[in-house]
């Protein structure tokens, strides 16, 4: 079956024949029936977009004059981002931590948080795991050991403003400040959210990054980031995808994104149309929890993968958030269930002020373990650190190389026993000494 019949749309009518308008009706009574028609036309499409029902209680409750439609469009989502201390308040009970950490707080990073993704956190519950992700607390402005503003080293690697070349057929093009939702443990928190001066679409930049990846043949992958890029209107997207496109030697274009997950209403069906032009095109979707897994994401991501865009995931690991293997096998589970392939599990950069998150490396090669056979590979990803001073993505995995027994590889399989392969030219494990006993 039709997967979007499956979805329960475009199950419409056939069309009813438009009857004219009387020759008598006034000019205004024209004007006003046409102006009807497009906004029922509206509340007909926002309709279709789903609210699961704890998002409508949440937006009835919170915002009672908001209709179904104002909360179905993305744009008045990101108007009505909780962005100050008065608008938590009113919405959480906050601790006296939370409380005080966003009474102190000025500059980059700011509070913003979407009414959607509001509706998913606990108002009462500190500890709740997507609150905790997005309302600072005192231990943000703790600054451990090793922590640094820029620990990737990109400001280092950008060569015009906003292109970052660290690989050598690759490029990171950070295309705008802004976010529909901060997270407090971004890596880029000294550059996103900056009140009143919320980077936006600067032609002047993207110029001069068009002009040097037009001069350097040997880029052939871009990825778009920044901020997030989906936050940018659809015609000034379509033109930076589009002006990409006709840069021959660019073979792949990449999108990173968190909004599909946070703001699924952006998804919107004038978007995949457009992103529809511009194939090969991939998308990188940021999950955090099995919370996010609503109704609404499911909605998002299946219109991007009928689109023809391949999704994955990246996910950063996050102390009391989601180091739990139960909770990620969940997780992942679920967002492979909608289409998008685990990809990256990422290490919490030492951003400042992210020691709270942070968990051992340990933590996460225990996680990869505990997935690895006891699901489907497709739903393990890949655990990473993105090496601190711009190293770049180093993969973390359970050695699984017992030793070697002559001409013997031993290796050690997901139930904890040892099994051989024929390996005489190998030398993979020559220097451990297997377990005699086994």
């Amino acid at each position: 079956m039709n997967l979007q019949l499956l979805r329960g749309r475009d199950l419409r009518p056939p069309s009813r024949r438009e009857q004219s308008v009387p020759t008598a009706v006034s000019e205004s009574n024209i004007q006003n029936i046409a102006t009807t028609a497009i906004e029922a036309s509206a509340r007909k499409k926002a309709l279709r977009f789903p609210v699961n029902p704890g998002t409508r209680a949440f937006y009835r409750r919170f915002y009672p004059d908001t209709t179904t439609a104002e909360w179905n469009d993305w744009r008045w989502q990101m108007r009505a981002r909780i962005r100050t201390l008065a608008e938590l308040e009113r919405i959480f009970t906050l601790s006296a931590d939370e409380r005080g950490a966003a009474a102190q707080h000025s500059g980059a990073l700011p509070v913003g948080i979407t009414p959607y993704y509001a509706s998913l956190m606990d108002l009462e519950d500190a500890s709740e795991p997507l609150r905790r992700t997005h309302i600072m607390v005192g231990d943000e402005y703790v600054r451990l050991a090793g922590e640094e503003d820029d620990p990737l080293g990109e400001d280092h690697d950008t060569v015009v403003p906003g292109l970052v070349h660290r690989y050598p057929d690759r490029v990171l093009f950070l295309t705008t400040g802004t976010c529909s939702t901060y997270c407090r443990y971004c890596t880029r928190s000294r550059l996103v959210g900056n009140p009143g001066g919320e980077y936006q679409f600067n032609v002047r930049n993207w110029d001069r990054a068009f002009d040097y990846l037009e001069a350097h043949p040997e880029i052939r992958d871009v990825l778009l980031s920044g901020g997030d890029p989906l936050t940018i209107g659809d015609d000034k997207l379509d033109y930076l995808l589009g002006r990409l496109r006709s840069i021959k030697h660019i073979e792949f274009v990449r999108i990173g994104t968190k909004v599909p997950t946070v703001l699924p209403q952006r998804v919107t069906k004038d978007l995949v149309k457009m992103l529809r032009k511009h194939h090969p095109l991939w998308m990188s979707l940021h999950f955090t929890h099995p919370t996010e897994l609503t109704p609404e994401v499911t909605e998002s991501t299946a219109r991007l993968a009928d689109a023809g865009i391949p999704l994955g995931s990246q996910t950063v690991l996050l102390k009391g958030i989601n180091d739990d293997a139960a909770v990620m096998k969940k997780l992942m589970h679920g967002i492979l269930m909608r289409r998008v392939k685990p990809y990256y599990l990422y290490q919490c950069d030492p951003i400042k002020g992210s020691g709270h998150f942070r968990t051992s490396v340990d933590k996460g090669i225990e996680i990869v373990k505990a997935l690895r056979g006891h699901t489907t590979g497709y739903a393990t990803p890949i655990f990473v650190i993105d090496a601190p001073g711009g190293g770049g993505k180093i993969q973390m995995a359970p050695d699984f190389v017992v030793g070697r027994d002559g001409d013997d590889l031993l290796l050690r399989n997901f139930e904890g026993k040892v099994y051989r392969y024929p390996d005489p030219d190998g030398t993979l494990g020559r220097d451990k000494l297997p377990d005699a006993a086994e």
